[in-house]
């Protein structure tokens, strides 16, 4: 991984690209437009932290082809895949050839995932299913979106989409199940009836989507900080999220626990050793009160973190903290607090799969 300023200051350990998980896609010319300069910008800066770029809804459809073509090489030459909107909803009106043609276009303009919405209309699972195989079969990435609230997908009003109803979550943890079982990659999961749009978040359908369909499998659309804040504090960095692009700063900041909104670090505390440096002190503070902490590796219910007390005269010398990334050993701890405690004192909704052990997921 490209070395960052400051590599010296203590943060959490990171995967290198192409990642499994903890994956980042933004959004790409919706809200506001931009191009290959603006993009640039983006990926020389925070390209590592950038593992997808979506055009959102059919943006693409108003640039001229040299444009798409030009922006999708820049995230490419930046290990960067690249992910159409959920525009499928209105080539799906005009018929399988037209959705033919689509896939077919996208693919040449060099496009790696097609992203499968189905927020405006009702398709039957077997239609869903059958786009996964059209989509695969043309040697691109499927990623259906799937949701809860009826309408989803646009900008339509809270009260419109409350007057609309929900789905049950059931039913898009099976939608989930059976899209991923035909050949699907991952799957989007739209945040409209959710976290978006509702008097109070749904917090236990995310923890039922993680537990029976997998923390790497689906990723979370959280186009709010407040949202993607609770993302990483209740399920750790690991988790995927998307975000729009002029968030990607904010969120790595929280990522890699090197700043937050209610303490240094957003209230994380890191820890565990740097392996390729010798061991040293780097001073007392936690420390000086006899105790001692140390990472552990990631279980089931996510990155733990456990503490062992020493006494301050046999205490042994305190271990560097991973910089960087590919550290197991590096773990994580959200408190309301500067005190530092152990995972399992803190919230009780972060039900939370460990790693999976299959290639990353990236074209």
């Amino acid at each position: 991984m490209t070395e960052t300023a400051f590599s010296f200051i203590p943060r959490a350990a990171r995967s290198p690209k192409p990642r499994k998980t903890g994956l980042t896609e933004i959004r790409g010319p919706y809200y506001s437009a931009y191009g290959p300069r603006h993009l640039a910008d983006l990926l020389e800066t925070m390209g590592n932290w950038i593992d997808g770029i979506k055009f959102a809804g059919g943006s693409f459809a108003l640039m001229p082809p040299e444009a798409v073509k030009s922006i999708n090489k820049l995230a490419h030459d930046h290990d960067a895949y690249v992910s159409t909107g959920g525009w499928i909803e209105n080539v799906l009106r005009f018929g399988p050839d037209a959705v033919d043609r689509y896939v077919e276009e996208a693919k040449a303009l060099g496009f790696d995932v097609i992203e499968i919405s189905t927020g405006f209309i009702s398709l039957p699972t077997e239609a869903l299913l059958r786009l996964v195989e059209t989509v695969k079969k043309a040697g691109l990435k499927a990623k259906p979106e799937l949701g809860i609230q009826f309408g989803a997908g646009g900008d339509t009003s809270a009260k419109e989409l409350e007057a609309e109803g929900t789905r049950d979550v059931g039913w898009l943890v099976a939608q989930a199940r059976r899209a991923l079982d035909a050949g699907a990659d991952i799957i989007m999961i739209e945040s409209e009836g959710i976290t978006e749009n509702v008097t109070s978040w749904r917090t236990e359908m995310v923890a039922r989507i993680i537990n029976e369909v997998g923390l790497e499998k689906v990723m979370f659309e959280a186009a709010d900080p407040a949202v993607f804040e609770w993302y990483i504090k209740n399920y750790g960095n690991e988790i995927n999220l998307f975000v729009d692009h002029s968030q990607i700063v904010q969120l790595e900041a929280l990522r890699s626990g090197i700043w937050g909104t209610r303490a240094p670090g957003g209230g994380f505390r890191i820890l565990g050793e740097r392996a390729e440096r010798p061991r040293s002190s780097l001073g007392s503070s936690p420390h000086e009160s006899g105790e001692r902490w140390l990472g552990e590796a990631e279980t089931e219910r996510g990155l733990r973190l456990t503490k062992a007390l020493s006494p301050a005269a046999s205490r042994p010398p305190l271990p560097h903290l991973s910089v960087g990334a590919g550290n197991p050993d590096l773990a994580l701890s959200p408190t309301s607090s500067r005190r530092w405690r152990p995972w399992s004192r803190c919230r009780a909704q972060r039900p939370c799969r460990g790693r999976g052990s299959g290639p990353p997921w990236r074209p």
